[in-house]
Protein backbone atom coordinates (compact mmCIF):
# COMPACT_ATOMS: atom_id res chain seq x y z
CA UNK A 1 0.00 0.00 0.00
CA UNK A 2 1.39 3.37 -1.00
CA UNK A 3 1.90 6.02 1.65
CA UNK A 4 -0.49 8.38 -0.15
CA UNK A 5 -3.29 5.78 -0.06
CA UNK A 6 -2.69 5.07 3.63
CA UNK A 7 -2.83 8.78 4.51
CA UNK A 8 -6.04 9.19 2.50
CA UNK A 9 -7.62 6.25 4.34
CA UNK A 10 -6.67 7.81 7.69
CA UNK A 11 -8.15 11.17 6.63
CA UNK A 12 -11.36 9.46 5.47
CA UNK A 13 -11.64 7.65 8.81
CA UNK A 14 -11.08 10.83 10.83
CA UNK A 15 -13.73 12.65 8.79
CA UNK A 16 -16.22 9.88 9.52
CA UNK A 17 -15.41 9.88 13.23
CA UNK A 18 -15.68 13.65 13.58
CA UNK A 19 -18.81 13.96 11.43
CA UNK A 20 -21.72 15.65 13.14
CA UNK A 21 -24.89 13.66 13.23
CA UNK A 22 -28.41 14.92 13.85
CA UNK A 23 -31.41 13.58 15.72
CA UNK A 24 -34.46 14.06 13.52
CA UNK A 25 -37.85 14.05 15.24
CA UNK A 26 -40.87 13.01 13.18
CA UNK A 27 -44.53 13.95 13.43
CA UNK A 28 -47.08 11.44 14.68
CA UNK A 29 -50.75 11.43 15.55
CA UNK A 30 -50.30 10.21 19.12
CA UNK A 31 -48.17 12.57 21.18
CA UNK A 32 -49.38 15.89 22.52
CA UNK A 33 -47.46 19.12 22.10
CA UNK A 34 -46.91 19.20 25.87
CA UNK A 35 -45.40 15.71 25.89
CA UNK A 36 -43.08 16.51 22.98
CA UNK A 37 -41.99 19.79 24.57
CA UNK A 38 -41.41 18.24 28.01
CA UNK A 39 -39.43 15.38 26.47
CA UNK A 40 -37.21 17.70 24.41
CA UNK A 41 -36.49 19.80 27.50
CA UNK A 42 -35.65 16.72 29.57
CA UNK A 43 -33.71 14.69 27.00
CA UNK A 44 -32.13 17.25 24.66
CA UNK A 45 -31.74 20.01 27.27
CA UNK A 46 -33.74 22.48 25.19
CA UNK A 47 -35.20 25.53 26.87
CA UNK A 48 -38.98 25.63 26.70
CA UNK A 49 -39.10 28.09 23.77
CA UNK A 50 -36.69 26.02 21.66
CA UNK A 51 -38.64 22.83 22.43
CA UNK A 52 -41.93 24.53 21.52
CA UNK A 53 -40.50 25.78 18.22
CA UNK A 54 -39.26 22.28 17.38
CA UNK A 55 -42.67 20.80 18.19
CA UNK A 56 -44.36 23.34 15.91
CA UNK A 57 -41.92 22.62 13.08
CA UNK A 58 -42.47 18.88 13.46
CA UNK A 59 -46.23 19.39 13.38
CA UNK A 60 -46.21 21.58 10.26
CA UNK A 61 -43.35 20.08 8.22
CA UNK A 62 -43.39 16.47 9.39
CA UNK A 63 -39.90 16.49 10.87
CA UNK A 64 -37.27 18.64 12.53
CA UNK A 65 -33.62 18.28 13.47
CA UNK A 66 -33.60 18.65 17.24
CA UNK A 67 -29.98 17.98 18.23
CA UNK A 68 -26.58 17.70 16.54
CA UNK A 69 -23.39 16.12 17.78
CA UNK A 70 -21.34 12.97 17.64
CA UNK A 71 -23.08 9.64 17.22
CA UNK A 72 -21.93 8.51 20.66
CA UNK A 73 -23.45 11.63 22.24
CA UNK A 74 -26.75 11.39 20.35
CA UNK A 75 -27.43 7.65 20.55
CA UNK A 76 -28.57 7.60 24.20
CA UNK A 77 -30.68 10.74 23.63
CA UNK A 78 -32.39 9.19 20.62
CA UNK A 79 -33.07 6.04 22.64
CA UNK A 80 -34.69 8.15 25.38
CA UNK A 81 -36.87 9.93 22.81
CA UNK A 82 -37.96 6.57 21.40
CA UNK A 83 -38.61 5.21 24.90
CA UNK A 84 -40.83 8.24 25.51
CA UNK A 85 -42.94 7.24 22.51
CA UNK A 86 -41.59 9.79 20.04
CA UNK A 87 -40.48 8.95 16.50
CA UNK A 88 -36.84 9.85 15.97
CA UNK A 89 -33.72 8.71 14.18
CA UNK A 90 -30.08 9.70 13.87
CA UNK A 91 -28.93 10.91 10.45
Amino acid sequence: MATKEKIQEEVDLLEQLSKNFEIVLFNDDYNTFDHVIETLVKVCKHDSLQAEQCAILVHHTGKCGVKTGSYDELEPMCTQLLDAGLSAEIN
